[in-house]
């Protein structure tokens, strides 16, 4: 399994805003709540918007949001990941690119595990994103 880093794109110019890197078996969840492992603040996104989960040696996205994810201008359920896909949350909401990184990659890559936690003590201000 490889390193998965998701990258928040500028809702105008689709440049990098923002990036998160995770580790091999550790499921993400993407969402306005801040107990997310990534933080977005919108209107349109849901407190627990979408989770990518590892799936034997791939990963998973999984929509759990009212608003729903999009690819490609379409909703989806359950999709796996494939390195460089964009995703939507909402019809008009962020865009976030998924990149999965080689094996060979991740001895060479600056690690951060996120730590699930519902608490706001230690709440880490490099998750929150605001989006407007």
């Amino acid at each position: 399994m490889s390193v998965i880093t998701l990258t928040l794109l500028h809702p105008l110019k689709a440049v990098p805003v923002q990036n998160w890197t995770f580790e091999p078996d550790t499921t993400i969840r993407v969402g306005r709540s801040m107990d997310n492992d990534v933080v977005l603040y919108s209107a349109v996104v849901s407190r627990r918007h979408l989770e990518i989960r590892p799936l034997g040696s791939q990963w998973e996205l999984v929509n759990i949001g009212a608003n729903g994810t999009y690819i490609s201008g379409k909703r989806i359920d359950k999709v796996p990941v494939v390195d460089g896909m964009i995703v939507r949350l909402a019809t008009s909401g962020p865009q976030i690119k998924i990149q999965i990184d080689s094996e060979d990659l991740q001895a060479n890559a600056n690690l951060m595990r996120r730590k699930h936690s519902a608490s706001l003590k230690g709440k880490d201000p490099a998750k929150d994103t605001i989006v407007s």
